[in-house]
């Protein structure tokens, strides 16, 4: 009776580190795999002066971006939502994609410096009339039940 115990627990321990080893690995080649990426969108980086029209969350499908993009992203992704800006580069309306941080704080409507890679807004410089805008905290699970109890 104790020995089946014993065996369970050494077969579960055993299971438990090839994942963790297996978790430990993978994650290491994903770190240099974004590392890489990182590089490239660093080494593609121009500022350029663009004013922001719309910004929206959409499917990568349904967002407008070209052919090519839309080929090239994984299958599961493709219906994933993605912040999607509509902006105005000099004289042509284009559709970028945001990133998270970004896209929070970007003021529509408003003329302003960003930080463009391909397609990609990576950083915003400045914002014309202003500072940037700070994005709203967004309020926690239980603040909904503090604000009805008082």
């Amino acid at each position: 009776m104790v020995q089946t115990i014993l065996n369970v627990l050494l077969v579960l321990l055993i299971i438990a580190a090839v994942v963790l080893a297996v978790l430990y690995f993978l994650g290491n080649k994903l770190q240099k795999r974004q590392a890489e990426q990182q590089q490239m969108l660093d080494a593609a980086a121009q500022t350029v002066s663009m004013l922001v029209i719309d910004k929206k969350k959409l499917k990568l499908t349904q967002a407008g971006l070209p052919k090519m993009v839309v080929d090239q992203t994984p299958k599961y992704m493709r219906w994933t939502k993605v912040p999607v800006v509509k902006a105005k580069i000099g004289p042509k309306v284009m559709t970028l994609i945001a990133d998270a941080r970004v896209f929070e704080s970007l003021p529509v409507k408003t003329e302003a410096k960003v930080v463009l890679s391909g397609i990609y807004i990576t950083q915003i410089k400045s914002v014309r009339g202003g500072s940037i805008p700070t994005p709203p905290k967004k309020k926690g699970f239980f603040a909904k039940f503090k604000k009805k109890k008082q």
